[in-house]
């Protein structure tokens, strides 16, 4: 089960970075393969898309169509369950909400010379997002990337998920009209992210990418940055669960598991200062895998990439969160106050007993599109910020140019920009 490592040192800080890398140096580039397909899709538009598709999705291409039309998300929609609907209702209308509380005010002010200073902010215009398929296939995904940009205004949002055979989840399809998606794609992979990113005679071209998908899908949207913009390169799941002799090993190991089944390659760390939590988490382990339809993809996830962290001293357990920064953390302890004042790097916080970090993917509010493989040092989850564009407003006085310019000159000159110095110049002679 979980392999147990002594935190003590600053060697043994030294560990735990190399540990956490190995998981890094797993995810295969596929930089090669991606490029090419990109090149071709930019060259030959749809005809390479489909050519990928019959390739690995055997979509029906009737006359080359890409899209799902009405009447089939009509009958589609027939399909779903009612109860699954209710919940994606429930979860659409919490996450709505959270993310309502999000939106940025415009502000304008005048300094003392009565310049006008402002910011203003707009939506993107279009948006792409993807939902992984075939194997998984998620409605909760389709709901965290389109609500937070139906909140910031965006007018189109296309959807497109892998549909092998032609087929798709109808609760991603109700959750697509739920959110008042355009179009839904019946394409998926890297060619299709270079469809979104430079458009075809079917596709879209978009403003933002955003979704998570397979390493191909990542590295396609590493590809494309700069072309169009993307959320984030999003990596295997994971979770790092604080617990001390207070916590239900019961729950502590449900919770470990329950990120372990996503992928082989899902992180799940316990962090603790009990050596008896570990032995009990470990016990619940095995009995609730044994349980588990996902067996194999969870135990494989745990040997390689699970740990139990032990430490004695209350900064390490922190040290070691801001060292992991993790997607997920969860705090199972009577001291979470203490930890959350010191914790730095992590995407969400789970606090308490009755947060199973489950909640929060599928309708707590907050989004479940997080930062993963340490990426929580410096980057943050999706909000309806990642979908407006900030502008800043400036409008000089006469006054303010005078008491100002000469000062913009002398910066101007010891930049060796002439052009910008004389610039400020002939806007002061002017006005004189």
């Amino acid at each position: 089960m979980l392999k147990v490592f002594k935190l003590d040192n600053k060697n043994s800080f030294k560990n735990l970075i190399k540990f956490l890398d190995k998981r890094k140096s797993i995810q295969k580039n596929q930089t090669a393969v991606v490029s090419r397909i990109i090149k071709n899709v930019k060259k030959n538009g749809d005809k390479a898309v489909i050519s990928y598709e019959k390739k690995f999705s055997k979509i029906k291409t009737k006359n080359n169509s890409l899209l799902f039309s009405e009447n089939e998300i009509n009958e589609i929609l027939k399909r779903t369950n009612p109860k699954i609907k209710k919940s994606i209702d429930l979860a659409f209308k919490r996450i709505k909400n959270f993310h309502s509380k999000q939106k940025f005010l415009s502000f304008k002010f005048k300094d003392k010379y009565k310049n006008t200073l402002s910011y203003k902010y707009s939506p993107l215009e279009k948006v792409g997002v993807y939902v992984p398929g075939g194997t998984a296939s998620y409605p909760s995904t389709v709901l965290m990337n389109c609500i937070p940009a139906i909140v910031a205004g965006v007018k189109k949002i296309y959807l497109t998920t892998p549909s092998l055979n032609s087929k798709i989840n109808p609760a991603v399809v109700y959750a697509a009209k739920k959110c008042g998606v355009k179009k839904i794609y019946k394409t998926g992979g890297a060619q299709t992210i270079a469809a979104l990113a430079y458009g075809t005679k079917k596709f879209e071209k978009v403003d933002k990418i955003v979704g998570p998908g397979n390493a191909f899908v990542a590295c396609a949207k590493k590809e494309v940055f700069g072309d169009v913009g993307i959320d984030m390169v999003a990596g295997p799941s994971e979770v790092s669960i604080v617990a001390d002799k207070f916590a239900d090993a019961n729950l502590v190991a449900a919770d470990l598991i329950a990120q372990a089944e996503h992928d082989v390659n899902a992180q799940s760390i316990l962090i603790t200062d009990n050596k008896n939590v570990i032995q009990l988490v470990n016990l619940s382990l095995k009995k609730q895998l044994n349980k588990l339809p996902k067996k194999n993809i969870a135990s494989k996830s745990l040997k390689n990439f699970g740990l139990a962290i032990y430490t004695k001293k209350r900064q390490n357990i922190i040290d070691a969160i801001n060292t992991i920064a993790p997607e997920h953390l969860e705090l199972l302890t009577n001291i979470n106050k203490e930890i959350i004042k010191g914790v730095k790097n992590a995407g969400s916080i789970f606090i308490g007993k009755f947060s199973p970090e489950a909640i929060g993917d599928y309708l707590a509010g907050p989004n479940h599109v997080l930062p993963t493989s340490g990426s929580a040092r410096f980057s943050s989850g999706l909000s309806v910020n990642d979908f407006l564009k900030r502008h800043s407003l400036i409008k000089i006085t006469k006054t303010g140019i005078e008491r100002l310019g000469s000062s913009v000159i002398n910066l101007a000159k010891h930049e060796n920009l002439d052009g910008h110095a004389n610039s400020v110049k002939l806007t002061l002679k002017k006005e004189k």
